[in-house]
């Protein structure tokens, strides 16, 4: 993959739990553009025709990134900021990345803008959405009016000019740390010069469960790990309602308040995790989530905490988004030019937390695209799914089943 130090365009998403509720600073460097740039009615998508598509991207993804390590990401986090981006690609850049969506590109945006227009009020309150472009203000820049237009219309995104110095890096951390409502205080430490380009994303994800566990079902005891060497953990110990499995695994699904739930799965004794993960498909996840069994499943689950970071341009070169790495070869003419220099992605890099205790789950991420020029009766015998062992976990919107999150 090529590397060459040319103008830059970086694109960012950061998803963040809701910690605090802090007001942002007043924008004392950014041209709000939105004067100029209304969003218009744009076409609405079926959710349901396009759910498994998202599915099997979350897997395909978290199948690539699979090392054998703790791995937590956010495949939306990760969808929304190469569907702003790929908004500003062409020709064959363009069909590389929809190829690793496996959605055109139009029907994508129109997907997420009806994600985000589906949301309740109440469920705006767990998972909240923002986003917002600032360009560089130079000459030698050239952004194309329709691409502004088209990330207005479908991700309602602010849109600023900004001159790119240290006032606008305030301006950006304090955008990030309002719409995180505190969590991420700051997302960049330095703007460099060849910069002229970020697309942020923020979303705000914090739930409660439906029933939380009482002092009582939280008990000590050990967590195997892959090597066979034990940890001391705190369990959280109930009885669900949901049972799913598949020829190599069994798990659980917990409710959230809300149309959200926690997914566990257990691979059965002499399945290595990264075995299972290999095994998974799109398809099949898809099919085991829509066909859980209503019984009694006895459980446990391990307070955790854990966070993660990658670059995953990587990842998404080897699943075949390679033009849009390449100096040479990568088309962003639909998002403007740059005098006599092209644009090209440089990086992907994704950031990932999440919590799990009694009370309920708190789950965010950062994604950072550098783009640079160049209910039934109880059986006799109640399932029991206890995770005391390496397990594949999911946040799911449990009215489209696709996962929010994706972690082991």
């Amino acid at each position: 993959m090529k590397k060459r130090i040319l103008s830059a365009i970086i694109a960012m998403l950061v998803l963040c739990t809701v910690l605090f509720n802090l007001s942002g600073c007043i924008m004392v460097s950014a041209v709000d553009l939105m004067d100029g740039i209304e969003p218009r009615e744009v076409g609405e998508a079926d959710l349901s025709s396009l759910n498994a598509s998202v599915t099997d991207f979350a897997v395909r993804i978290f199948i690539e990134m699979e090392n054998g390590e703790n791995l937590f990401l956010s495949p939306m986090s990760i969808l929304f900021a190469l569907a702003m981006t790929s908004n500003g690609a062409a020709g064959e850049t363009l069909a590389q990345m929809e190829q690793v969506f496996g959605i055109e590109r139009d029907e994508l945006n129109e997907y997420l803008h009806t994600y985000i227009n589906s949301l309740s009020e109440s469920e705006k309150t767990k998972l909240g959405i923002a986003n917002s472009i600032w360009f560089k203000n130079d000459p030698l820049l050239t952004v194309n009016q329709s691409f502004l237009q088209k990330n207005a219309d479908y991700y309602g995104a602010e849109i600023y000019k900004t001159p790119f110095d240290m006032t606008t890096l305030a301006d950006i951390n304090s955008w990030v740390r309002r719409e995180t409502r505190g969590m991420i205080p700051s997302i960049i430490e330095s703007i460099s010069s060849d910069t002229i380009m970020y697309l942020i994303n923020t979303i705000a994800f914090e739930a409660e469960w439906a029933t939380t566990y009482k002092s009582t079902q939280v008990k000590n005891g050990i967590f195997t790990k892959e090597d066979g060497t034990e940890q001391r953990a705190e369990f959280m110990y109930c009885t669900e309602g949901k049972f799913i499995e598949d020829e190599n695994a069994t798990g659980f699904i917990k409710k959230y308040k809300g149309n959200y739930a926690f997914v566990a799965l257990l691979p059965n004794e002499g399945v290595s995790i990264s075995d299972y993960i290999a095994s998974l498909n799109g398809e099949g996840v898809a099919s085991m989530l829509a066909s859980s069994v209503s019984t009694t499943v006895r459980t446990s689950l391990p307070k955790f905490s854990t966070k993660f970071e990658a670059d995953i341009a990587d990842v998404l070169y080897s699943m075949g988004m390679t033009d849009a790495f390449d100096v040479d070869l990568a088309d962003f003419s639909q998002l403007g030019s740059y005098e006599e220099q092209n644009i090209y992605i440089g990086n992907v890099l994704h950031k990932t937390f999440i919590d799990v205790e009694e009370r309920g789950t708190k789950a965010g991420a950062v994604t950072v695209v550098s783009m640079k020029d160049g209910s039934a009766a109880p059986p006799e015998d109640p399932k029991e799914v206890y995770l005391d062992r390496p397990f594949v976990y999911m946040i799911i919107d449990t009215e489209n089943n696709i996962p929010l999150f994706i972690g082991s």
